[in-house]
């Protein structure tokens, strides 16, 4: 299927771009440098389990926002091979820069921002997490990583790309094996790079784990405190939000109230530190009763007996 802005009004091009991209992809929001001169081509094809198109446009932003995703059932990747300009990609706290001859993975799932600053040419494929997964442990770890596709696997992988989607059958049964044989040489081509990109996300996670961590810590007072918040203020979804905290021994949840517990704690430690029941609305408790038990199951007493161990009375 093919689309084009070249016999729209210029008035209506900006407004149809972005239903196609919505329809062949997912929603985004686009921002276009002149909207009113933009130009753009996008043909796509369906390969089985896998989507193939190829895109040329004027230079635009492309931004996927937590209101698009919510809701979003079936997760999906997008692998770009960039042919004539390069384009910026951010996600996750990571921002990367891909250049002709190397090509990138986009989680759909998660917040991000697609940029280029000159007129492109751009190798799309569109494959769901269920589908790649089979074939790649842990796709996610891969997303905000430039990949070469000039050497190797690499090459074989965006050639391949881009001999299929000049030369697409129209018979149904060998786009679906051309699909498969795709899909299986991207998880190959990536699977080399592995070893590689296991550090560098694992940095990355790091880093969003121990901002996580200080934002509960920096709210504890805050009546609204809750994983949505500290979601939105790191710039990720709750989604991974929770699988940064997976591996853990606590849920964002169980830290946000043991944070909480130790906080009224090191307050009850101090001299004059107010009534009880005002300690226990501080810090999020719905009430006395809620804050004396949680605190007696962490710390053993309970905030009295804690208060008055310190005291002597």
């Amino acid at each position: 299927m093919r689309h084009s802005t070249s016999n729209l009004p210029p008035a209506a091009r900006a407004g149809h771009w972005n239903g196609v991209i919505a329809d062949v992809y997912f929603p985004l929001q686009l921002t276009f440098r002149d909207a009113a001169r933009f130009d753009g081509q996008l043909e796509h094809q369906s390969l089985g389990d896998l989507s193939l198109s190829r895109l040329q446009t004027e230079p635009v932003q492309y931004e996927r926002h937590p209101r698009h995703i919510a809701g979003t059932c079936e997760e999906q990747y997008l692998i770009t091979i960039p042919r004539r300009a390069p384009v910026t990609f951010r996600q996750l706290g990571r921002e990367v820069r891909c250049d002709p001859g190397g090509f990138l993975l986009e989680r759909g799932d998660e917040p991000y921002r697609f940029s280029y600053e000159a007129a492109n040419d751009l190798c799309v494929l569109k494959v769901a997490k269920p589908v790649l997964t089979q074939r790649l442990r842990s796709p996610d770890r891969f997303c905000a990583q430039v990949f070469d596709g000039r050497d190797g696997l690499g090459g074989l992988f965006t050639t391949m790309a881009q001999q299929v989607q000049a030369q697409a059958p129209n018979d149904a049964a060998a786009g679906d094996v051309l699909g498969r044989h795709l899909i299986e040489l991207l998880a190959l081509a990536i699977d080399r790079n592995g070893e590689m990109a296991d550090g560098a996300q694992s940095a990355v996670r790091t880093a969003h784990l121990k901002r996580a961590e200080e934002v509960i810590r920096r709210n504890l007072s805050n009546p609204d405190l809750s994983p949505d918040l500290v979601a939105d203020a790191c710039g990720i979804s709750k989604r991974y939000l929770h699988e940064l905290f997976a591996d853990g021994n606590a849920t964002v949840s169980q830290l946000i109230r043991e944070q909480r517990l130790i906080a009224a704690r090191n307050l009850l430690a101090m001299s004059n530190p107010g009534p009880m029941s005002d300690i226990a609305y501080r810090f999020g408790f719905s009430d006395q009763a809620q804050f004396s038990r949680l605190f007696k199951a962490m710390f053993g007493q309970t905030p009295s007996g804690y208060r008055a161990s310190l005291t002597g009375r």
